[in-house]
């Protein structure tokens, strides 16, 4: 690290385990910059795909969220009407660092509803109440993927306002799944719908 330019310091155990987050870290903490989180700070691209999750809850999910976003190549993660801010140390770690690497933001959700629809992107609302498959939709244009909280799902505001909504089949008792399981699911689909593209 300190052939890079980065000031490195050594503390005694004592010192680090006082300092460390969590219990049983990996040995190193490090000081970095607030992740920036303005929304218009976002210029997404002519084909941009942007997942937004409205109310989330829990860091651990927002930050699968974004692991998940950095795997597919998404272009940014937005939290509409934000809950924890993307800086929660439970979603650095759940993110495996990828909050630093995504372009996030953060907003309520009628100013978010204003950028996409400005940047032309189509919004595909996650929702059981629907009869239209996830993989029945086209995402291969600009697409802001929406998903909502935990408990609620997503407000009306966005239910109302989206081009499309979809529903993923579900088979058992439950009729909804974690709200990460579903975001990746669906970002997937519009990976592989966009990769048989090329």
């Amino acid at each position: 690290m300190a052939a890079l330019g980065t000031e490195t310091v050594r503390v005694s155990t004592k010192v680090f385990e006082r300092v460390a987050y969590r219990e049983s870290p990996d040995g190193w903490l490090a000081v970095v910059r607030t992740v920036p989180t303005d929304l218009a700070a976002l210029h997404p691209g002519p084909n941009a795909l942007t997942l937004v999750c409205e109310s989330v809850e829990k860091p651990g999910n927002l930050g699968a969220m974004l692991r998940t976003a950095d795997a597919v190549g998404a272009d940014a993660v937005v939290a509409a009407q934000p809950i924890t801010d993307w800086g929660n140390p439970n979603i650095v770690r759940a993110s495996k660092g990828t909050v630093f690497a995504v372009p996030v933001a953060a907003a309520d959700s009628a100013d978010v509803l204003k950028w996409a629809r400005a940047a032309s992107m189509r919004v595909v609302a996650a929702t059981p109440d629907t009869d239209t498959l996830f993989t029945d939709v086209d995402y291969t244009g600009p697409t802001a993927i929406a998903v909502g909280s935990e408990k609620h799902g997503l407000s009306a505001a966005w239910l109302d306002s989206a081009d499309v909504k979809v529903r993923i089949p579900m088979s058992g008792l439950a009729n909804s799944l974690n709200v990460a399981t579903s975001a990746a699911i669906i970002l997937y689909e519009a990976l592989r719908q966009r990769q048989a593209q090329v």
